[in-house]
């Protein structure tokens, strides 16, 4: 996790989280929580974190980093094996103050099933974070780094790429997203932009000036036009009574 772009996605993400999330200790399921690096930082602040992925592999690394952390904030963190599909069933209806989805939608057909799940796990007024990928912005990473075949393929075909990993996903317009959440009963209170400013910047550990691209970044993302073209989207919705 030491590459730039992913410290600017997981460092942006958590400034955003601060300004939304409840006071300590608000109950949090972390969907597709990966590494843990969302889910350890709630724990660190206070708050009591489910972790839900269905890689094992990726629950070790979880639990690894886990490791390192204090006892009080290990405890504040339960691990769990699973699909969010099927959230409902694994947790019960209004069992969290806040779930977070991030970086999870791009590998489904279909977003609304799962965000559907999800918001019946979240209590009535409640907080539901969403990053997505951009689907507004696809050709904007691979002219910037000269690749124009791609660059026309996302400008004239649907809203799907291929990640750095050379796995094939899907990207979310803005306008769809906010349709998408909506539907399922939550209304959008914030969005900013992820990645506004980094997105074509080479792998690598973070450089010396780091402080200042996570401010640029920070400010690009809660500022139009730099926000509606960032690689990423995220979404703080509030879940109303009627799901």
């Amino acid at each position: 996790m030491d590459k730039v772009r992913q410290v600017v996605r997981q460092e942006l993400v958590a400034s955003q989280l601060t300004a939304h999330v409840p006071a300590a200790p608000a109950r949090i399921l972390d969907v597709g929580c990966g590494q843990g690096s969302q889910t350890i930082r709630l724990a660190r602040s206070g708050h009591q974190v489910t972790g839900l992925d269905a890689s094992e592999r990726m629950l070790d690394a979880c639990r690894s980093a886990l490791a390192g952390e204090d006892e009080a904030t290990r405890q504040r963190v339960r691990l769990v094996t699973g699909d969010g599909h099927a959230a409902v069933e694994t947790f019960g209806a209004d069992a969290f103050d806040v779930v977070l989805c991030h970086g999870v939608l791009m590998y489904l057909p279909d977003p609304t099933p799962l965000l559907r799940a999800l918001i019946g796990t979240v209590t009535p007024g409640g907080m539901l974070s969403v990053l997505a990928r951009n689907g507004d912005a696809l050709a904007l990473r691979p002219a910037l780094l000269g690749n124009w075949t791609q660059a026309k393929d996302a400008l004239t075909a649907p809203a799907t790429y291929v990640n750095r990993l050379g796995i094939e996903a899907r990207a979310d317009r803005f306008d769809d997203m906010v349709a998408n959440l909506q539907s399922v009963g939550v209304d959008v209170e914030q969005w900013y932009g992820v990645r506004a400013l980094t997105d074509a910047l080479p792998d690598g550990a973070p450089p010396a000036d780091m402080e200042l691209i996570l401010t640029c970044e920070e400010l690009a993302g809660r500022t139009d036009p730099y926000r509606r073209i960032a690689a990423l989207l995220h979404f703080i919705g509030r879940v109303g009574s009627a799901r």
